[in-house]
């Protein structure tokens, strides 16, 4: 399974996921023709080289290039709650995430397999999403939440994660935000996870096989590469697992 990073941050975030002929776009946050400039630099055919679209959730850096679709004639998946706060996708293109006993029904697109699954962020109805291709590679999305939690990992087992890294709690603290959107970026059910944080849950799923890690939308105010970088890779040195066991790229 080949992961192209399209975009991400707080100004725009989208994943490119292919495997063989097949594949699809995670988040859509970059304006429509920002973001077909970045797919074709990064050699990704917008007319052959996607084939769905895939909403973690509804706010603007995820969806702000989301009539894409209606050009290429793509269908968006989105949940329901997701849907009440997006527009301008064609009602032909539209898709519902459908759930069966409480968990999300996983979605086929050709060679991939794809499994949303419940995160916590202060929008309608969240998810995140594991993509499986039939290779056996198993890749995990996790953009905005505020924690993770034992239903989440268990979702999110595979060999390719894409996670974000959002903030250092001492930066946040001692930054320039005020005090009410301070508390909403740390929030454990509205806000982003931490550098802390994210190392904590990898270091319950990296077993040392290769697993690539991408470390995403990090806050340009509140963190630092570097930081996000080291904070992770001595969690799971402390875990006992080698710099060599593990592929890691901060975004």
């Amino acid at each position: 399974m080949k992961v192209t990073i399209i975009a991400s941050g707080s100004d725009g975030n989208c994943i490119h996921l292919q495997s063989g002929d097949t594949g699809i776009l995670i988040d859509a946050g970059k304006w429509k023709r920002d973001l077909e400039k970045r797919l074709l630099a990064k050699g990704v055919n917008a007319s052959t080289d996607i084939q769905a679209i895939f909403i973690t959730h509804s706010h603007n850096d995820h969806i702000r290039g989301l009539t894409i679709a209606n050009k290429y004639r793509l269908p968006v998946y989105a949940t329901d709650g997701e849907w009440k706060k997006i527009s301008g996708v064609d009602d032909e293109l539209c898709r519902t995430l459908e759930t069966t006993y409480g968990k999300y029904d996983p979605v086929e697109v050709g060679k991939l397999r794809v499994y949303p699954f419940k995160v916590h962020h202060d929008a309608l109805e969240p998810v995140g999403y594991s993509v499986e291709d039939d290779s056996g590679n198993r890749a995990c999305i996790v953009f905005d939440t505020g924690h993770i939690d034992d239903d989440m990992l268990e979702m999110m087992e595979g060999n390719i994660y894409i996670i974000e890294a959002n903030h250092d709690v001492d930066m946040l603290r001692e930054g320039p935000y005020d005090d009410y959107l301070k508390d909403r970026i740390s929030d454990k059910y509205r806000g982003h996870l931490s550098n802390d944080q994210t190392a904590e849950a990898l270091a319950k799923l990296v077993r040392g096989r290769g697993e690539l890690i991408f470390l995403t939308h990090l806050s340009d105010t509140n963190n630092l590469p570097k930081l996000a970088e080291i904070t992770v890779t001595s969690t799971l040195s402390a875990k006992g697992l080698s710099r060599s066991s593990y592929s890691i790229e901060v975004v």
